[in-house]
């Protein structure tokens, strides 16, 4: 189809002369006149006479021209700049986006007009014009309907940067608690999608609206809860079908299967659920779902995620996702032990060699080094490191617990087995003892009990180590 072309890029004489005439934006070098061209090619695309067209003009409406591609892309990129952005703003550009959106059927038409919304959100003022404009949010959750990846990608951007923002994340939560069809189509979405980038971002769309709305998080968990109208009274007590759990569950193993360092998010959705008794009972009571979960998490921590022969320092990396993961490996541990898949022999000895391995590899990270004396960089250190501490902290608070669970439910055939294996040597014991207590007295006190019953010396051993134990045994 005919179209106003866009203007050329100018030359040097013009250029010169258009920034000695103020046509610079801002304090940058971008042209006024050029920018003015682009969106206004825009508005010509989705003008009326234009989308008018009959079904042989079908294919053409889907393709974008090369021209105005690489134009608009320009604008993309410049739109990362503050100035850019305002200057965009101050045009109504955001209402000539939303105009290609409500009319354009051109896929990278659309993703491009979404990122560069999402660019100019990054900037309060204008994060704050976009989302209290009811019609352009109306548009913009309308292409989490799309069928288009990168443009799914560029809108959950684009939301996770408005629910970052704490004087806007109330309106866009209540925008999508009054749009049930989002839930249905961000589960398609991690059902079903093979696209790891998109799968991240929308995981942290959703990690990021459960942790801003515990009543949305269980709306979503109830959501997918299912019973036939005409299930017989007998039946209706089984447990319900989770439709949420599962889709994070198969998101999660598509995401490992690329990269498992991407897991973080998914981990932490998971994390998140079982702070409330439906979420737990979500993971739990699916069957199927809640071994598959287990399965996954256990081997993540078993034979993914900071082993021996990982340098100890790999815990800083991966210390947020070990988190989540024992967190959750825990809720469920606590929450239905009489699953099979949590049978005593089959993962208790497995389980505390983990434990103890990461308790180990936390206390060589928290050893100072012995020279540190660059002063440049000494307050920028210390402050980091009060955010390690921080953060190896809630991971060695969770591992206690969970670790203190697992040697309360073990036997004396488990024990035997960990002292013959070596999960329960003495330099092992030793590190789990340094680490549960005196929280954990009465629990390495049983165990200790146990632990006489099955080798004397080892026992005899542990109590000289820790004096504390002897009088109690």
């Amino acid at each position: 189809m005919d179209r106003n072309p866009s203007p050329p890029p100018p030359g040097r004489d013009q250029e010169e002369e258009e920034v000695a005439g103020g046509d610079c934006i801002g304090s940058t070098v971008y042209s006024k006149h050029w920018l003015f061209g682009v969106l206004s090619g825009l508005i010509q695309i989705v003008s009326p006479e234009n989308t008018k067209s009959s079904s042989d003009d079908e294919e053409q409406q889907t393709e974008l021209d090369e021209e105005m591609e690489n134009e608009i892309c320009r604008v993309w990129d410049m739109s990362m700049d503050e100035d850019v952005a305002l200057f965009l703003q101050e045009f109504n550009a955001p209402d000539i986006f939303m105009g290609v959106l409500a009319k354009s059927k051109c896929p990278r038409l659309r993703e491009i007009c979404v990122g560069i919304l999402g660019n100019m959100a990054c900037f309060q003022e204008i994060c704050v014009s976009i989302s209290s404009d009811k019609n352009l949010g109306q548009v913009l959750l309308h292409c989490l309907y799309d069928s288009d990846p990168p443009t799914l990608l560029e809108t959950s951007r684009l939301l996770l940067t408005c629910l970052s923002q704490a004087e806007v994340a109330s309106v866009w939560v209540e925008r999508i608690r009054e749009h049930p069809a989002i839930y249905d189509s961000i589960c398609f979405i991690m059902s079903s999608s093979t696209n790891v980038d998109l799968l991240v971002k929308v995981g942290e769309v959703v990690d990021k609206l459960f942790d801003l709305d515990e009543k949305l998080m269980l709306e979503w968990v109830r959501n997918g809860a299912t019973q036939p109208l005409d299930q017989p009274q007998e039946e209706s007590e089984e447990q319900p079908v989770f439709r949420l759990v599962p889709c994070i569950l198969e998101a999660a193993k598509q995401v490992r299967s690329e990269n498992p360092e991407w897991l973080d998010v998914y981990m932490h959705i998971l994390q998140l659920l079982t702070t409330v008794d439906d979420g737990i009972q979500a993971i739990v009571h699916c069957p199927d779902t809640g071994k598959d979960i287990w399965n996954l998490l256990f081997d993540l921590v078993c034979h993914e995620f900071c082993q021996s022969d990982d340098p100890p320092i790999i815990l800083q990396e991966q210390k947020t996702v070990l988190a989540s993961v024992f967190s959750v490996l825990s809720a469920i541990y606590a929450s239905q032990t009489e699953q099979e898949y949590l049978k005593i022999e089959k993962v208790d000895l497995p389980l505390i060699d983990s434990l103890i391995r990461v308790l180990q590899n936390m206390e060589q990270c928290q050893k100072k080094p012995e020279n540190s004396t660059e002063s440049n960089t000494e307050e920028t250190k210390k402050t980091d490191l009060t955010q390690d501490d921080f953060h190896l902290k809630i991971l060695k608070d969770i591992l206690c617990e969970f670790l203190s669970n697992i040697f309360q439910a073990l036997t004396k055939e488990t024990v035997a087995q960990g002292v013959k294996e070596g999960q329960l040597s003495k330099q092992k014991c030793s590190s789990a003892f340094q680490n549960l207590l005196p929280f954990y007295s009465p629990v390495v006190e049983d165990f200790i009990k146990i632990l006489h019953e099955v080798d004397k010396a080892l026992a005899n051993d542990l109590e000289k180590s820790f004096p504390s134990l002897k009088v109690q045994t």
